[in-house]
C-alpha cells in the first residue's frame, strides 16, 4: 500500500476496538462490556461504516475473558445484530498462559481474523506481554490450521524485524497484513515522522493498519488513509472525540474516520470488499 494506492482510491478499510481488555466503565460510562452491549456497538459502527470489528470478551465482572466460551457468546451476539461484519479476536494478553490465548481461536466457525502480537511490549504501571517466539508461531500455527487471517501487531519498529522473520520461516496468505501501532509504553512513539518510517519498512507486498491512541488517534490515521493504508478507531485505543470532549460512542469515531475519508476521496471498504483486500 502507498499514496499512489490513496490517489487511486482503493476503499479504506475501518476497524473499530469497541472494548479493550483494560479499561471498563469506570472511564466511559457508555463503554461496552457485556456480549449485548457490545453487539449493539457493532451494529452501529457497521452501520456508520466499519467492515472489521475487534472483539475482546470479558466476564461477568467486567475483566477479560480468553475462554472459547466466552468469545463463542460474544460472537453469536455480534453475528446476529450485524448484517456482515468481519470478526476479529484478540488474543493478546499480559501474563496469560499460552494454552488460554489459544482460546479465542477455538470458536464455531473461527474468527475471519485474529490479531498476532509480534514480541513483547509494556503498557501502563504493571503490564508486560513477553511474547516470546514460541508463542508467536503456536498461535500462528492453530491460526494456519483454521484459516484465521493474522493482524501482525507491530507495537514498535523492531517487530517489523519479527514481521519478516515469520514470513520467513512461516507461510503467511498473501497479503500480509500488519498493525502498526503508535502510543506510550514501548509502541511507537506517536509523530508523523515515525508512521512514515513504520510504513516505509513494511515487507514490500504487505498491507498495513494504523492505530495510535488517545488524542493521536484522528491525526495519525488520517495520515494512514493518505498513504493508501487502513485505519482502526474507537474505545479500546482512544474516548475523546475532540480534545476536553468525550466520544459519545463508538460509531461516532467511525463515522468521523468515513467523513475524512469521504472528504479525501476515498472510498470505504464494505466488509465484502475487505474480504477482498485482505485475502480472507
Amino acid at each position: 500500500m502507498s499514496y499512489r494506492a490513496f490517489l487511486a482510491g482503493e476503499p479504506l478499510i475501518v476497524t473499530v476496538a469497541p472494548t479493550g481488555g483494560v479499561h471498563g466503565k469506570e472511564v466511559h460510562p457508555d463503554l461496552p462490556e457485556t456480549p449485548e452491549e457490545v453487539a449493539e456497538a457493532a451494529a452501529a459502527c457497521e452501520e456508520a461504516g466499519a467492515s472489521i470489528v475487534h472483539l475482546h470478551a470479558r466476564r461477568e465482572n467486567g475483566e477479560r475473558a480468553f475462554s472459547c466460551e466466552r468469545f463463542q457468546e460474544l460472537t453469536e451476539a455480534v453475528r446476529e445484530a450485524t448484517d456482515d461484519i468481519v470478526i476479529q479476536h484478540s488474543t493478546g494478553g499480559t501474563g496469560v498462559p499460552l494454552e488460554e490465548r489459544l482460546e479465542p481461536l477455538r470458536t464455531d466457525p473461527a474468527p475471519e481474523m485474529a490479531s498476532l502480537d509480534m514480541r513483547p511490549v509494556n503498557r501502563y504501571q504493571h503490564l508486560t506481554s513477553e511474547n516470546p517466539r514460541a508463542t508467536v508461531d503456536a498461535l500462528f500455527a492453530e491460526m494456519r490450521e483454521r484459516g484465521i487471517k493474522p493482524e501482525m501487531e507491530a507495537f514498535n519498529p523492531g517487530h517489523l524485524n519479527e514481521v519478516n522473520a515469520l514470513l520467513e520461516r512461516a507461510e503467511v496468505d498473501d497479503p500480509p497484513y500488519v498493525n502498526v501501532l503508535l502510543g506510550g509504553g514501548t509502541l511507537t512513539v506517536p509523530h508523523p515522522r515515525n508512521l512514515l518510517n513504520l510504513v516505509e519498512n513494511l515487507p514490500d507486498n504487505a498491507v498495513f493498519n494504523t492505530l495510535a491512541t488517545g488524542r493521536h488517534q484522528l491525526p495519525l490515521t488520517t495520515m494512514g488513509i493518505l498513504l493508501g493504508g487502513h485505519v482502526r478507531v474507537g474505545f479500546e485505543d482512544n474516548l475523546h472525540y475532540r480534545r476536553g470532549e468525550r466520544a459519545e460512542s463508538n460509531a461516532q469515531l467511525v463515522d468521523r474516520t468515513r467523513e475524512i475519508a469521504r472528504l479525501l476521496e476515498r472510498p470505504v471498504a464494505t466488509p465484502d470488499e475487505a474480504r477482498e483486500i485482505l485475502g480472507l
